[in-house]
């Protein structure tokens, strides 16, 4: 995806007041590398010493670590600075409240360690938006809900046609994984390469130090699919830029029970990022559940294409997000329900967002 007005990537962007590069934090206030804390909550999270995730484009602050988020009780005690202050109860309901909030955050983190559920952190509706050269997306993050989920910096669904598209534009610091789901995208970079990938296939296009590519639509009516930027570690930042092309056939398809299983990147794909991932097209080809581990300490949101499904009981229409604690879901859906399962290793790095640059 593109950015209006991007400097070339071998010369730095001008930086604003407070910027990493002016000498102060690419942060928000209250933002550190690790987990994930809601807008609302990041200023008393950070006051209590919780680690957080967010770089971002533009201010804001962090969502929070898993320990606190897996509670809703923990959740209000950590978005009210600690306390809750329920009716007329006063200081000892605020304790009591506070203690539970506690008992409960333990509790789930027992679970979480004895392999039990998923829970659900956050559930919001992706966003609409226009990007590159009047293309249309639906952005699920960055969000006023979620900035970002280490590693992930962004995640559209896009649907383009022609003349739209994401003509020449540059990139650094971060991976740019398309999956194609209906259509064709035609890639080209300053690389050499130029591919066509068609529905099913993807497109890895790994930025490094620096370098520039275009999306273009390749078939008539709407071209669709999901681009997800995976952050690169620090280690890597500076690597030489690199591109992978798949089609279909580079991804191993499996029948689980009622749900046709695609897994897109990580776990035996033809496609492996820089960063641990397991990225899953789920398609429902009868009624029935479908059941996906979360591994302890990795990030994972659940996307619905196609709608609605239960997830841990909770519906979910079309377009909706939910990001998940560790542990084993369940994810219940009629005959052509569709979702995408896109968990990842976090770097526990800063995710510092500057337009097409993750630096």
């Amino acid at each position: 995806m593109t950015s209006p007005r991007a400097p070339h990537p071998s010369r730095p962007a001008a930086t604003a007041p407070g910027s990493a590069a002016a000498g102060g934090s690419a942060l928000a206030p209250g933002v550190a590398a690790g987990g994930l804390i809601p807008a609302h909550a990041g200023g008393a999270a950070a006051a209590r010493g919780l680690p957080a995730a967010r770089g971002g484009v533009g201010p804001g602050s962090g969502l929070g670590r898993r320990e606190l988020l897996r509670g809703g009780a923990a959740l209000f005690g950590a978005g009210f600075g600690g306390s809750l202050l329920l009716g007329c109860e006063g200081k000892s309901g605020a304790a009591r409240a506070e203690r539970a909030a506690q008992e409960l955050a333990a509790a789930q983190r027992e679970a979480a360690r004895a392999g039990d559920l998923a829970g659900v952190r956050l559930e919001f509706a992706a966003r609409p938006a226009i990007d590159g050269a009047g293309a249309t997306v639906r952005r699920l993050f960055p969000h006023p809900q979620l900035q970002h989920l280490d590693p992930f910096v962004l995640l559209d669904d896009f649907r383009v046609s022609e003349p739209a598209g994401f003509p020449m534009h540059p990139h650094r610091g971060f991976e740019a994984f398309t999956y194609m789901t209906a259509g064709a995208f035609a890639h080209e970079d300053t690389l050499g390469n130029a591919s066509v990938i068609d529905a099913g296939g993807t497109q890895r296009f790994a930025s490094g130090r620096g370098a520039y590519h275009s999306e273009m639509p390749a078939a008539p009516g709407s071209n669709d699919g999901l681009q997800l930027w995976v952050n690169l570690p620090r280690a890597r930042k500076a690597m030489t830029p690199e591109y992978q092309g798949e089609g279909a056939g580079g991804q191993p398809r499996t029948r689980d029970g009622a749900v046709d299983v695609r897994q897109v990147a990580g776990r035996g794909a033809a496609s492996q990022l820089h960063t641990p991932v397991d990225y899953v097209d789920a398609t429902w080809v009868a009624p029935g559940s479908w059941w996906r581990t979360l591994e302890g300490g990795w990030n994972a949101v659940v996307y619905v294409l196609r709608g609605p499904v239960q997830l841990q009981g909770r519906e979910l229409a079309e377009g909706r997000v939910a990001v998940l604690t560790a542990g084993r879901a369940e994810l219940v859906g009629g005959a052509g329900a569709r979702v995408a399962w896109i968990a990842g290793k976090p770097h526990g790095e800063p995710i510092r967002h500057r337009g097409p640059f993750v630096d």
